[in-house]
């Protein structure tokens, strides 16, 4: 058994790093390709995987998220090894050192920098967090389990150590799930030690925003320990007559008797009181964004959320593990706003107003039972599992016809004298699972992983049918759904600093009452390389990946029209490197050419050879951070600057609403070293306030504008 030590940076010439970068794309992919033994080795303290299966007892493992944008290891639950070169798949980590170095206030903002993602491609439209990985939905999940019941939470940040980005069908690892990718957020936790940092930020849209995040330990010998975070937020958005507040406070106590038995207890609060939406504003124009066609007294977003969450881990020796993960949480999301329904030219534009008002009680938890053996020049790693999730949402949505309005002259008509209901639907769903993985390594060189699911959901709807807003009936329907998905995987190291693998993994979507859940597979081939004595790491994947039974969204109707096969192919390169003592760097770049392989007509269009919205065939990113040594009273500077490019895109499947240009947007950091505690950083994004359409239905929506903030950190 090896234990993977930390690694010590060194310094390496920027150019030599980026011709192994470019190197990678040009790799045979079909060599040695294989997969593997990313899957088993994992705890709540993760396993480290080496060419041997290796484990930690202690710790997240070697990875320092708070001082590295580079990270070696995944935490996914306990799901996969944590060796991000041992990984049979495409992954991005995105560290609380990244994360902070570059200000990202959203979900949006943490992942424009990782390959294969589209973000924020519905601008002043915030009621949700909009991504897309390798061209579908990506699923969430926080700390290895699923993450809520109504996508339109938008998560904070604050409350995570790290970001990890799954790229590819997952279903076998997490369960029903679309099949681009899988994004898990890990939770900050108490640390056994003393720690306290507190900070407060003042910026573009009147932000001001103070957080805190400490720790300390209650007993000797750290056995038990807590943490408190939270952060106060006071701010507006883009446009006019807008509000984005906040508040978050989460706690965590862990208990550790001993290294092989860890308890950890987090609760955390979230309550928004915001604006969900601009209106949009006439497509085929050129408007200011900070124009608002919505309803001063009619646009509200409140959202609030209460969880607790209790994660657990036991090693009862011989190689034998438990985990177990659990998660109670309570939401309420309400909104309601104006939304536009028109084209530049024709005034005054016509309007609606919408509302929506949803609650969901919500359980969720796993128990892994992990086994690791060694039978000489083999090593083995089984692992099995249950999951069981219980959601009950209600849902109430009604609408009403707004004054039309003129964008050059708006004048405003109030809140709705009475809204016409049209949803009345509680849905109770109740999702079982198992799982087995085995994992086998041979001769410390090549690793073969294979795992199978199967999940059970039952649905359950009781839905009101209205005509005119007049309720005229009742369906009560009950449907069942059984699943079963695949992944197996082969890998080869070629050195201990570089792995090949290819793979192929299902994936099962969510589905409807009446509907067939959509069905997933991806096959991929990849390698990565982590260059000794230097901390970094690069990798390169190309896949095949296609869904069968999708449906399409019409953005102006809401209309729904079956797709029967699209497929997507691309390339996903990245690389995140510490350089030298003083320079680190994030790079990407994707390629993805999607098409419609076979799909009835939407809205009495053929569709079959169009590309899918919101797919761009091109996508780079380059981030820079050097810094400047103090000098006498001097402190550090480190000078930061970015780039986004995101290749054009049509905005519908049926590629008859238009394209989006191609664009590179920039941003800039800076921050100085008042003293050794202290840190005052400034951050730009968006530094050229370039401005374009990124999403279009009944309106155009545009990219967000140039914002800039300073934040003062202390920490003791």
């Amino acid at each position: 058994m090896a234990v993977h030590a930390s690694i010590n940076p060194c310094r390496l010439r920027l150019g030599a790093l980026l011709t192994c970068f470019t190197a990678l794309s040009a790799v045979p992919f079909g060599a040695t390709a294989q997969d593997a033994s990313a899957q088993e080795n994992m705890r709540v303290s993760p396993i480290i995987r080496l060419p041997e299966i290796t484990l930690q007892a202690t710790g997240f493992g070697g990875d320092d998220d708070e001082n590295s944008v580079v990270a070696h290891e995944l935490w996914v639950g306990g799901k996969i090894a944590t060796s991000i070169l041992d990984t049979p798949a495409s992954v991005s980590v995105i560290t609380q050192k990244e994360m902070e170095r570059r200000d990202v206030q959203t979900v949006e903002d943490v992942l424009q920098y990782s390959a294969g993602t589209i973000s924020d491609y519905y601008g002043t439209d915030d009621r949700n967090d909009y991504f897309q990985i390798r061209g579908f939905q990506a699923s969430t999940y926080r700390d290895g389990i699923t993450l809520g019941s109504m996508r339109g939470i938008r998560e904070e940040p604050l409350a995570y150590e790290r970001v990890e980005v799954i790229r590819g069908a997952n279903s076998t690892l997490f369960g029903i799930a679309d099949p681009g990718g899988s994004i898990n957020f890990v939770t900050k936790r108490p640390r056994g030690e003393r720690f306290s940092e507190v900070f407060a930020t003042a910026g573009s849209q009147s932000r001001k925003e103070v957080g805190f995040d400490f720790g300390d330990t209650l007993t000797p010998g750290s056995t038990l320990s807590y943490r408190f975070t939270g952060k106060l937020q006071d701010s507006e958005r883009e446009y006019d007559h807008s509000r984005d507040d906040e508040t978050f406070l989460m706690g965590g106590l862990t208990w550790q008797p001993s290294d092989a038995t860890s308890l950890n207890l987090v609760a955390d609060y979230l309550e928004r009181d915001a604006t969900p939406n601009s209106g949009g504003y006439p497509r085929y124009g050129d408007y200011d964004r900070e124009l608002f066609l919505g309803e001063p007294d009619f646009n509200y977003l409140n959202v609030e959320r209460k969880s607790v969450s209790l994660i657990a881990e036991h090693d009862f020796g011989g190689g034998l593990t438990l985990r177990s993960n659990l998660r109670y949480s309570d939401t309420a999301d309400d909104y309601g706003y104006v939304y536009i329904s028109g084209d530049d030219g024709v005034f005054p534009v016509p309007r609606s107003y919408i509302t929506s008002d949803s609650q969901a009680d919500e359980i969720v938890g796993d128990a892994i039972l992990q086994y690791d053996r060694s039978f000489g020049q083999v090593d083995s790693s089984t692992l099995a599992g249950i999951e069981y999730r219980d959601v009950s949402s209600d849902q109430s949505s009604y609408y009403a016809g707004a004054a039309p309005i003129d964008p050059r002259n708006p004048i405003y008509a109030g809140a709705p004298d009475s809204l016409t209901q049209y949803r009345d639907l509680q849905h109770d769903s109740t999702t079982k699972a198992i799982f087995l993985q085995q994992n086998l390594s041979f001769n410390n060189r090549i690793i073969a992983t294979v795992g199978a699911r199967h999940d059970w959901l039952d649905i359950h709807e009781n839905q009101v049918v209205f005509e005119d807003g007049i309720p005229i009936d009742r369906i009560i329907a009950d449907d069942d759904f059984s699943e079963t998905s695949i992944r197996g995987a082969l890998t080869y190291k070629v050195t201990d600093e570089v792995s090949t693998y290819v793979s192929y993994a299902e994936s099962v979507a969510p589905p409807s009452l009446g509907v067939e859940p959509e069905r997933g597979e991806q096959y991929e081939v990849g390698v990565k390389y982590e260059p000794a004595g230097t901390n970094a790491l690069i990798s390169a994947a190309i896949y095949d990946l296609s869904k069968t039974n999708i449906t399409v969204v019409d953005l102006d109707t809401n209309d729904r029209s079956l797709v029967g096969e699209v497929r997507v192919r691309g390339l996903d390169l990245e690389a995140k490197a510490e350089i030298a003592d003083n320079i680190s760097l994030t790079a990407s770049y994707s390629y993805a050419k999607s098409k419609v392989l076979r799909s009835n007509p939407v809205r009495g269009m053929d569709v079959v050879g169009n590309e899918l919205e919101t797919v761009p065939s091109h996508m780079a990113s380059l981030w820079l951070d050097y810094t400047l040594p103090g000098a006498g009273d001097r402190g550090d500077m480190t000078f930061g600057l970015g780039a986004r490019y995101t290749g054009s895109y049509y905005f519908a499947t049926t590629n008859d609403n238009g394209e989006s240009e191609a664009s590179v947007l920039l941003d800039a950091a800076y921050s100085y070293d008042v003293s050794q505690d202290t840190e005052l950083a400034i951050n730009i994004h968006n530094l050229l306030d370039e401005q374009h359409v990124v999403g279009r239905g009944s309106a155009d929506y545009y990219n967000p504008g140039r914002s800039i903030s300073a934040t003062l950190r202390h920490s003791w």
